[in-house]
Protein backbone atom coordinates (compact mmCIF):
# COMPACT_ATOMS: atom_id res chain seq x y z
CA UNK A 1 0.00 0.00 0.00
CA UNK A 2 1.53 3.73 -1.24
CA UNK A 3 2.07 6.21 1.85
CA UNK A 4 0.59 9.67 0.62
CA UNK A 5 2.98 11.32 2.72
CA UNK A 6 5.90 9.21 0.89
CA UNK A 7 4.49 9.98 -2.60
CA UNK A 8 3.64 13.81 -1.84
CA UNK A 9 7.92 13.81 -1.09
CA UNK A 10 8.63 12.44 -4.74
CA UNK A 11 6.00 14.57 -5.83
CA UNK A 12 3.49 11.77 -7.15
CA UNK A 13 -0.18 12.96 -7.44
CA UNK A 14 -1.92 12.63 -4.12
CA UNK A 15 -5.84 12.85 -2.93
CA UNK A 16 -4.96 15.87 -1.21
CA UNK A 17 -1.67 17.07 0.14
CA UNK A 18 -0.39 15.43 3.44
CA UNK A 19 -0.24 16.99 6.65
CA UNK A 20 1.79 16.62 9.85
CA UNK A 21 3.69 19.10 12.93
CA UNK A 22 7.09 19.17 14.40
CA UNK A 23 7.14 18.16 17.67
CA UNK A 24 3.95 16.60 17.06
CA UNK A 25 3.95 13.82 20.16
CA UNK A 26 4.36 16.35 22.86
CA UNK A 27 3.16 18.47 25.83
CA UNK A 28 -0.05 19.66 24.25
CA UNK A 29 -1.32 16.35 24.82
CA UNK A 30 -2.99 14.68 27.92
CA UNK A 31 -2.01 11.12 26.66
CA UNK A 32 1.43 12.30 26.04
CA UNK A 33 2.11 13.56 29.67
CA UNK A 34 0.61 10.68 31.44
CA UNK A 35 3.39 8.70 29.53
CA UNK A 36 5.49 11.13 30.06
CA UNK A 37 5.10 10.34 34.16
CA UNK A 38 5.18 6.73 33.87
CA UNK A 39 8.58 7.22 32.53
CA UNK A 40 9.94 8.92 35.19
CA UNK A 41 11.52 11.91 32.85
CA UNK A 42 12.35 12.56 29.54
CA UNK A 43 15.33 11.00 28.90
CA UNK A 44 13.64 7.95 30.12
CA UNK A 45 11.11 8.09 27.53
CA UNK A 46 13.68 8.28 24.81
CA UNK A 47 15.14 5.16 26.45
CA UNK A 48 12.22 3.04 26.17
CA UNK A 49 11.24 1.79 23.18
CA UNK A 50 7.86 0.94 24.32
CA UNK A 51 6.92 4.15 25.78
CA UNK A 52 8.67 5.90 22.88
CA UNK A 53 6.43 4.08 20.10
CA UNK A 54 3.40 4.56 22.37
CA UNK A 55 3.61 8.67 22.06
CA UNK A 56 4.56 8.37 18.41
CA UNK A 57 1.71 7.19 17.19
CA UNK A 58 -0.75 9.50 19.84
CA UNK A 59 -1.05 12.51 17.18
CA UNK A 60 -1.93 10.10 14.62
CA UNK A 61 -4.99 8.44 16.38
CA UNK A 62 -5.69 11.93 17.95
CA UNK A 63 -5.12 14.72 15.74
CA UNK A 64 -5.32 13.17 12.08
CA UNK A 65 -1.69 13.45 10.67
CA UNK A 66 -0.35 11.76 7.60
CA UNK A 67 3.09 10.64 9.28
CA UNK A 68 3.91 9.73 12.53
CA UNK A 69 7.95 11.09 13.28
CA UNK A 70 10.06 9.35 15.82
CA UNK A 71 10.06 10.10 19.28
CA UNK A 72 13.19 10.84 20.24
CA UNK A 73 15.46 13.87 20.86
CA UNK A 74 18.40 15.75 18.51
CA UNK A 75 20.87 14.96 21.63
CA UNK A 76 20.84 11.25 22.04
CA UNK A 77 23.94 11.69 19.71
CA UNK A 78 26.39 13.67 21.88
CA UNK A 79 25.03 12.13 24.30
CA UNK A 80 26.14 8.94 23.09
CA UNK A 81 29.16 10.03 21.97
CA UNK A 82 30.30 10.76 25.33
CA UNK A 83 28.75 13.87 26.83
CA UNK A 84 26.70 14.21 30.03
CA UNK A 85 23.29 15.11 29.35
CA UNK A 86 20.96 16.31 31.71
CA UNK A 87 17.36 17.79 31.43
CA UNK A 88 16.77 20.25 33.95
CA UNK A 89 13.11 21.25 34.69
CA UNK A 90 12.89 25.27 33.87
CA UNK A 91 16.62 25.37 32.01
CA UNK A 92 16.52 22.49 29.47
CA UNK A 93 18.84 20.17 28.46
CA UNK A 94 22.47 20.72 29.91
CA UNK A 95 25.90 19.01 29.02
CA UNK A 96 27.94 19.79 32.26
CA UNK A 97 31.72 19.34 30.57
CA UNK A 98 30.96 21.22 27.63
CA UNK A 99 33.71 21.35 24.52
CA UNK A 100 36.45 23.90 24.84
CA UNK A 101 38.96 22.61 23.07
CA UNK A 102 40.28 19.43 20.94
CA UNK A 103 41.45 17.10 23.70
CA UNK A 104 37.90 17.32 24.67
CA UNK A 105 36.63 16.27 21.22
CA UNK A 106 39.53 13.54 21.05
CA UNK A 107 37.63 12.48 24.36
CA UNK A 108 34.50 11.44 22.33
CA UNK A 109 33.28 8.44 20.64
CA UNK A 110 33.08 7.99 17.04
CA UNK A 111 32.00 6.89 13.76
CA UNK A 112 29.88 3.44 13.99
CA UNK A 113 30.64 2.88 17.49
CA UNK A 114 28.64 5.92 18.44
CA UNK A 115 25.93 4.62 16.31
CA UNK A 116 25.58 1.43 17.98
CA UNK A 117 24.69 3.20 21.30
CA UNK A 118 21.56 3.99 19.91
CA UNK A 119 20.14 0.71 19.84
CA UNK A 120 16.74 2.02 21.66
CA UNK A 121 16.19 4.51 18.91
CA UNK A 122 16.54 1.39 16.61
CA UNK A 123 14.19 -0.74 18.41
CA UNK A 124 11.79 1.77 18.51
CA UNK A 125 11.17 2.19 14.70
CA UNK A 126 11.13 -1.44 15.03
CA UNK A 127 8.24 -1.59 17.13
CA UNK A 128 6.97 1.25 15.50
CA UNK A 129 6.72 -0.68 12.09
CA UNK A 130 5.31 -3.22 13.23
CA UNK A 131 2.11 -1.19 14.96
CA UNK A 132 1.69 1.98 12.62
CA UNK A 133 -1.34 1.55 9.82
CA UNK A 134 0.47 0.52 6.32
CA UNK A 135 -0.66 4.10 5.16
CA UNK A 136 1.42 6.24 7.25
CA UNK A 137 4.61 6.97 7.01
CA UNK A 138 7.24 6.94 9.98
CA UNK A 139 9.99 10.02 9.75
CA UNK A 140 13.04 9.27 11.14
CA UNK A 141 15.12 12.30 12.17
CA UNK A 142 18.39 13.89 13.06
CA UNK A 143 19.42 17.31 14.72
CA UNK A 144 21.99 19.10 11.96
CA UNK A 145 26.12 19.12 12.70
CA UNK A 146 25.64 22.84 13.56
CA UNK A 147 22.83 22.93 15.75
CA UNK A 148 24.26 19.79 17.74
CA UNK A 149 27.64 21.74 18.07
CA UNK A 150 26.00 24.43 19.66
CA UNK A 151 25.00 22.86 22.50
CA UNK A 152 28.26 20.77 22.45
CA UNK A 153 30.35 23.80 23.00
CA UNK A 154 27.33 26.22 24.88
CA UNK A 155 26.62 23.28 27.32
CA UNK A 156 23.08 24.45 27.01
CA UNK A 157 20.65 26.14 25.11
CA UNK A 158 21.54 29.99 24.06
CA UNK A 159 20.51 33.15 22.56
CA UNK A 160 23.59 34.71 22.01
CA UNK A 161 26.13 31.64 20.58
CA UNK A 162 28.93 33.32 21.60
CA UNK A 163 31.31 30.67 22.43
CA UNK A 164 30.49 28.93 19.16
CA UNK A 165 31.06 31.68 17.31
CA UNK A 166 34.23 32.35 19.43
CA UNK A 167 35.23 28.99 17.91
CA UNK A 168 34.56 29.60 14.52
CA UNK A 169 36.29 33.31 14.01
CA UNK A 170 39.42 32.37 16.35
CA UNK A 171 39.54 28.67 15.84
CA UNK A 172 37.47 28.03 12.61
CA UNK A 173 39.44 24.28 12.25
CA UNK A 174 38.44 23.09 15.45
CA UNK A 175 34.44 23.47 14.96
CA UNK A 176 35.24 22.27 11.55
CA UNK A 177 36.55 19.25 13.42
CA UNK A 178 33.64 18.89 15.73
CA UNK A 179 31.65 18.87 12.85
CA UNK A 180 33.31 16.30 11.06
CA UNK A 181 32.96 14.24 13.91
CA UNK A 182 29.33 14.61 13.70
CA UNK A 183 28.29 14.39 10.44
CA UNK A 184 30.35 10.65 10.42
CA UNK A 185 27.98 9.17 13.08
CA UNK A 186 24.97 11.25 11.89
CA UNK A 187 25.30 9.42 8.53
CA UNK A 188 25.29 6.08 10.17
CA UNK A 189 23.02 6.79 12.69
CA UNK A 190 20.35 7.77 9.50
CA UNK A 191 21.09 4.83 7.70
CA UNK A 192 20.79 2.28 10.80
CA UNK A 193 17.36 4.14 11.28
CA UNK A 194 16.35 3.53 7.55
CA UNK A 195 17.85 0.22 8.04
CA UNK A 196 15.29 -0.39 11.57
CA UNK A 197 12.60 0.81 9.23
CA UNK A 198 12.32 4.50 8.47
CA UNK A 199 10.55 5.82 5.25
CA UNK A 200 11.41 9.44 5.69
CA UNK A 201 14.44 10.85 7.07
CA UNK A 202 14.47 14.43 8.38
CA UNK A 203 17.39 16.81 9.49
CA UNK A 204 17.03 19.49 11.65
CA UNK A 205 18.91 22.55 11.86
CA UNK A 206 17.34 24.42 14.66
CA UNK A 207 20.10 26.91 15.28
CA UNK A 208 20.66 28.00 11.51
CA UNK A 209 19.94 31.67 11.97
CA UNK A 210 22.78 31.92 14.30
CA UNK A 211 25.13 31.58 11.44
CA UNK A 212 25.69 35.31 9.25
CA UNK A 213 24.31 33.93 5.54
CA UNK A 214 27.78 34.41 4.08
CA UNK A 215 28.88 31.69 6.79
CA UNK A 216 26.35 29.41 6.68
CA UNK A 217 27.21 27.06 3.64
CA UNK A 218 30.90 26.49 5.30
CA UNK A 219 29.76 25.63 9.01
CA UNK A 220 26.42 24.16 8.10
CA UNK A 221 24.70 23.25 4.65
CA UNK A 222 27.36 21.93 2.79
CA UNK A 223 27.49 19.37 5.61
CA UNK A 224 23.89 18.77 5.50
CA UNK A 225 24.05 18.61 2.12
CA UNK A 226 27.27 15.38 2.58
CA UNK A 227 24.96 13.67 5.13
CA UNK A 228 21.54 13.76 2.51
CA UNK A 229 23.71 12.83 -0.44
CA UNK A 230 25.18 9.96 1.38
CA UNK A 231 21.65 8.93 2.00
CA UNK A 232 20.55 9.33 -1.35
CA UNK A 233 23.29 7.45 -3.14
CA UNK A 234 22.76 4.20 -0.76
CA UNK A 235 18.71 4.64 -0.46
CA UNK A 236 17.18 6.53 -3.06
CA UNK A 237 13.86 5.11 -2.28
CA UNK A 238 13.92 6.62 0.86
CA UNK A 239 12.51 10.86 0.99
CA UNK A 240 15.34 12.90 2.84
CA UNK A 241 13.62 16.39 4.01
CA UNK A 242 16.10 19.13 4.96
CA UNK A 243 14.60 21.83 7.37
CA UNK A 244 17.06 24.98 8.39
CA UNK A 245 15.57 27.56 10.56
CA UNK A 246 15.79 30.99 9.72
CA UNK A 247 17.69 30.99 6.59
CA UNK A 248 15.55 33.35 4.02
CA UNK A 249 18.35 35.49 2.96
CA UNK A 250 20.22 31.92 2.49
CA UNK A 251 17.29 31.12 0.29
CA UNK A 252 16.82 34.66 -1.45
CA UNK A 253 20.61 34.67 -2.79
CA UNK A 254 20.24 31.32 -4.43
CA UNK A 255 22.47 29.11 -2.11
CA UNK A 256 20.17 26.18 -1.57
CA UNK A 257 21.65 23.24 -3.54
CA UNK A 258 22.07 19.53 -2.90
CA UNK A 259 20.58 15.88 -3.51
CA UNK A 260 17.38 15.63 -1.36
CA UNK A 261 13.95 16.03 -2.00
CA UNK A 262 12.03 18.26 0.82
CA UNK A 263 12.59 21.61 1.92
CA UNK A 264 10.97 22.56 4.99
CA UNK A 265 10.14 26.16 5.51
CA UNK A 266 10.49 27.86 8.60
CA UNK A 267 7.65 30.54 9.05
CA UNK A 268 9.56 33.76 8.79
CA UNK A 269 10.22 32.57 5.21
CA UNK A 270 7.45 33.90 2.73
CA UNK A 271 5.97 30.71 1.07
CA UNK A 272 6.05 32.57 -2.47
CA UNK A 273 9.40 33.33 -1.99
CA UNK A 274 10.38 29.91 -0.90
CA UNK A 275 7.97 28.64 -4.38
CA UNK A 276 9.77 30.80 -6.55
CA UNK A 277 13.52 30.16 -5.62
CA UNK A 278 12.94 26.29 -4.80
CA UNK A 279 9.60 25.29 -5.98
CA UNK A 280 10.34 23.86 -9.16
CA UNK A 281 13.71 21.61 -7.60
CA UNK A 282 12.08 20.62 -4.33
CA UNK A 283 8.69 19.80 -2.65
CA UNK A 284 8.35 22.22 -0.39
CA UNK A 285 7.10 21.49 3.55
CA UNK A 286 5.55 24.14 5.48
CA UNK A 287 4.84 26.83 7.09
CA UNK A 288 2.38 27.62 9.21
CA UNK A 289 3.19 30.24 12.02
CA UNK A 290 2.92 27.61 15.06
CA UNK A 291 0.73 30.70 17.25
CA UNK A 292 -1.98 30.32 14.50
CA UNK A 293 -2.90 27.40 16.39
CA UNK A 294 -4.42 29.50 19.24
CA UNK A 295 -7.07 30.66 16.80
CA UNK A 296 -9.06 28.42 14.26
CA UNK A 297 -9.95 31.42 12.46
CA UNK A 298 -6.54 32.35 11.77
CA UNK A 299 -5.42 28.97 11.35
CA UNK A 300 -7.86 28.13 8.60
CA UNK A 301 -6.88 31.76 6.80
CA UNK A 302 -3.50 31.01 7.08
CA UNK A 303 -3.76 27.59 5.74
CA UNK A 304 -5.94 29.24 2.43
CA UNK A 305 -3.36 31.18 2.05
CA UNK A 306 -0.69 28.54 1.91
CA UNK A 307 -2.99 26.46 -0.37
CA UNK A 308 -3.29 29.40 -3.08
CA UNK A 309 0.25 29.75 -3.45
CA UNK A 310 1.10 26.25 -3.63
CA UNK A 311 -1.83 25.06 -5.72
CA UNK A 312 -1.57 21.50 -3.95
CA UNK A 313 1.57 20.67 -6.03
CA UNK A 314 4.64 20.39 -4.73
CA UNK A 315 3.61 20.43 -1.12
CA UNK A 316 3.66 18.77 2.20
CA UNK A 317 1.29 20.92 4.98
CA UNK A 318 2.96 21.81 8.37
CA UNK A 319 3.99 24.32 11.03
CA UNK A 320 6.95 26.59 10.44
CA UNK A 321 8.46 25.14 13.63
CA UNK A 322 7.03 23.21 16.04
CA UNK A 323 3.53 23.22 18.10
CA UNK A 324 3.73 24.57 21.59
CA UNK A 325 2.75 22.40 24.60
CA UNK A 326 -0.25 25.26 25.61
CA UNK A 327 -1.70 24.58 22.21
CA UNK A 328 -5.47 23.35 22.73
CA UNK A 329 -5.74 20.04 20.95
CA UNK A 330 -8.65 20.80 19.10
CA UNK A 331 -7.10 23.80 17.34
CA UNK A 332 -4.68 21.62 16.27
CA UNK A 333 -6.83 19.11 14.74
CA UNK A 334 -8.92 21.62 12.75
CA UNK A 335 -4.91 22.38 11.34
CA UNK A 336 -5.23 19.07 9.97
CA UNK A 337 -8.98 18.84 8.87
CA UNK A 338 -8.78 22.50 7.51
CA UNK A 339 -5.05 21.21 4.88
CA UNK A 340 -7.37 18.06 4.27
CA UNK A 341 -10.00 20.29 2.81
CA UNK A 342 -8.77 23.05 0.93
CA UNK A 343 -5.89 20.60 -0.76
CA UNK A 344 -8.83 18.02 -1.51
CA UNK A 345 -8.89 16.68 -5.50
Amino acid sequence: MSKIFVDACFRKATPYTPVWMMRQAGRYLKEYMEVRAKAGNFLNLCHNPQLAAEVTIQPLDIVGVDAAILFSDILVIPNEMGMHLDFIKGEGPIFKDPIKNEADLDKLIEGEEAALKLTYVYETIKLLKQQLPEDKALIGFTGAPWTLATYMIEGQGTKTYNLCKKIMYSNPKLLHKILRKLTDVIKLYLEKQILAGADVVQIFDSWAAAIEPGRYDEFSWKYMVEIAEYIKEKYPHIPVIMFPKGVPSFIERGLVYGKFDVFGVDWGTPMALAKEKLGSKYVLQGNMEPCRLYSQSETTKCVEAIQSIMQGEGHIFNLGHGILPDVPVENAIHFVKECKRVSKK
